[in-house]
């Protein structure tokens, strides 16, 4: 019995979650308010209120749940023992994809942390948190291409990705993900360049 109960309290988090995310990213966060979120979760107040204090933990918790998606997907292809290169590509390939993907309304963190300006406040801090992960990330894998310190180049291919996931929701998502695929492929060709004449 316990056990059961248990099961749905989880079933229940698990709604709260997927709705938040489905409305927060669609429509933005400010816009939607706890009382649709329990209605369409089909969930009661109390139930939310167990699970997230207040809305700004429900916010972190839509952002957190985002940013594990991006890690697992990230890790799928570092796990895929493929060159830094062709790593980097793919990244970049799957960043295209949810560009051209039906219902892209742009970046979950860029979108959150235009609604939360303030750097101490808690939704603001999981936006930084992500962002440091994936540049990190992707400078990691920078540093597998060429010989030169791969900070700059980590630094431009994260800002082609916020130009482009932005632009992606204004223009035609076509040639916005060909200019951002370019961009990247001029970014490892300068690497390879690089390292080719100090070698």
């Amino acid at each position: 019995m316990a056990h059961n109960a248990r099961g749905q309290v989880s079933e229940a988090r698990s709604r709260l979650l997927e709705t938040a995310t489905r409305l927060f990213y669609t429509e933005g966060i400010h816009s939607v308010g706890i009382d649709r979120i329990v209605a369409e979760a089909k969930v009661t107040r109390a139930t939310l209120y167990r699970h997230f204090p207040g809305k700004d933990d429900l916010v972190v918790a839509y952002l957190q749940a985002v940013h594990q998606a991006e890690r697992d997907q990230v890790g799928k292809v570092l796990g895929s023992g493929r060159t830094g290169a062709d790593i980097l590509r793919a990244i970049a390939r799957s960043i295209a994809d949810g560009i051209q993907s039906a219902g892209f309304r742009g970046c979950a963190f860029l979108n959150a942390v235009a609604e939360y300006p303030d750097p101490e406040h808690p939704v603001h801090k999981a936006v930084l948190a992500h962002r440091e992960w994936f540049l990190r990330t992707i400078t990691d894998v920078l540093a597998q291409v060429g010989e030169t310190p791969p900070e700059l180049a980590g630094r431009h291919f994260v800002m082609l990705r916020d130009g482009a996931m932005a632009e992606g929701c204004l223009s035609d998502p076509l040639e916005v993900c060909d200019t951002f695929l370019q961009g990247v492929d001029g970014i490892l060709q300068h690497r390879i360049e690089s390292g080719a004449k100090t070698a």
